[in-house]
């Protein structure tokens, strides 16, 4: 079993009476739903970050467009916008 840690909160007594209904709702203790809450909230973030360097990378490296980094168009010939 992991290592637990006592910890101290202050939380507004409504938030908390709510909090402790869910909790029952879910079959849980307070200490439980915060848990998994925490837990959500620690995995989605280190998804995020995983995801964000992993973009970095790629952008670094670059993407094979097929043009060999080079185009034989201007912008002005995609758009039309040659005035006449």
């Amino acid at each position: 079993m992991e290592k637990t840690q006592n910890v101290t909160l202050a939380i507004p007594k409504e938030i908390l009476r709510k909090a402790k209904i869910l909790a029952v709702q879910r079959n849980t203790s307070l200490s439980g739903l915060l848990t998994q809450t925490l837990e959500a909230l620690v995995s989605d973030e280190e998804k995020y970050e995983s995801a964000r360097l992993r973009n970095i990378k790629l952008l670094r490296k670059g993407l094979n467009l097929g043009t060999q980094g080079s185009t034989s168009w201007t912008r002005e010939d995609l758009h039309d916008r040659k005035s006449s």
